[in-house]
């Protein structure tokens, strides 16, 4: 909400208060009444010292639920050393509790944390001192923390690409053979993977035979996808076969990239861990959860 021009309210609670979202029966009352959503008092929060919570929240059913996401950027050269490797993370809350709840979120690990970025409700000093997350949560979903891991030894690579792919001199054909597997093992299964390729333009189709899921070739912008489900240790996915090229061209100057796609459930790739949430201020015990999801940003492997 802006007045003359400068934000005035920029919490959604605040908003919704000022505000009321729209219902069907709201709807219909409005075009009865000729009256709008638009409130007639100013919300009790916006004059208090945390306005991104609103007064009198009540719930039959109280919970705090966190969810850690961590994406992976990397770039691994063709001898499968890192050139670059960095993570970013979030922690996205859903407080759903009653009351004027004070809760203090605490790490197994939080010094690895770099660059934070945090929501208003944060108490900074108390985590400059303690690094401990002490704050008075907005009601529902919002971001609690942005944050990186940007030293390149505490990045552990999930994945490993072998690969080999050729092209001849005064060819008409050359040869693709990758196979993708777990660098690592973390106890938890790597899926979603997808491995796109840009090949270069001097090449016609592609006749392939995957190990496990399946693989197109758009001949017009010469991209190869290959989309590869779940890994598992035991039996390694690979995708292998011919390179049809345009007859009397030169060779491709350098090899394409490969670009990878994959999640892994439960588990924060840095190894941040949430120890415990402690609550104050209100008797009841909410129900509490976390959910640790780490997903491929930029993920590339040079060949």
């Amino acid at each position: 909400m802006l007045d003359n021009g400068f934000p005035l309210a920029t919490e959604s609670n605040i908003l919704k208060e000022l505000i009321k979202p729209p219902t069907i029966l709201r709807s219909v009352v409005n075009s009865i009444t000729g009256s709008s959503n638009v409130g007639d008092t100013l919300p009790t929060g916006q004059l208090s010292n945390i306005p991104w919570r609103r007064a009198g929240v009540k719930y039959t059913n109280n919970e705090a639920y966190f969810d850690v996401v961590e994406e992976i950027d990397a770039i691994i050269d063709k001898s499968g050393s890192t050139v670059f490797a960095e993570i970013q993370g979030v922690i996205d809350a859903c407080i759903k509790l009653s009351g004027m709840p004070d809760l203090s979120l605490s790490f197994m690990n939080p010094r690895l944390l770099d660059d934070v970025s945090f929501h208003p409700c944060i108490r900074f000093k108390r985590w400059e001192s303690e690094r401990v997350l002490s704050f008075i949560p907005p009601d529902g979903n919002f971001r609690l923390i942005s944050y990186r891991v940007s030293s390149q030894n505490l990045v552990a690579i999930p994945v490993y690409v072998k690969h080999s792919i050729s092209f001849k001199e005064n060819s008409s054909c050359g040869r693709f053979d990758i196979t993708i597997g777990p660098k690592q093992n973390m106890g938890k299964t790597i899926e979603g993977i997808t491995v796109t390729v840009h090949m270069p333009k001097v090449v016609l189709n592609m006749n392939l035979t995957p190990t496990q899921g399946s693989y197109t070739f758009d001949p017009v912008t010469k991209v190869l996808t290959w989309d590869v489900g779940k890994i598992t240790p035991q039996k390694l996915p690979s995708l292998k076969g011919l390179i049809n090229l345009q007859s009397g061209a030169p060779k491709p100057e350098e090899n394409p990239s490969l670009n990878i796609q994959f999640k892994i459930q439960q588990l924060a790739i840095s190894g941040l861990k949430v120890n415990r949430l402690d609550m104050y201020g209100e008797k009841y015990k909410p129900f509490k959860g976390v959910k640790y999801v780490t997903k491929a940003g930029k993920f590339q492997v040079r060949t």
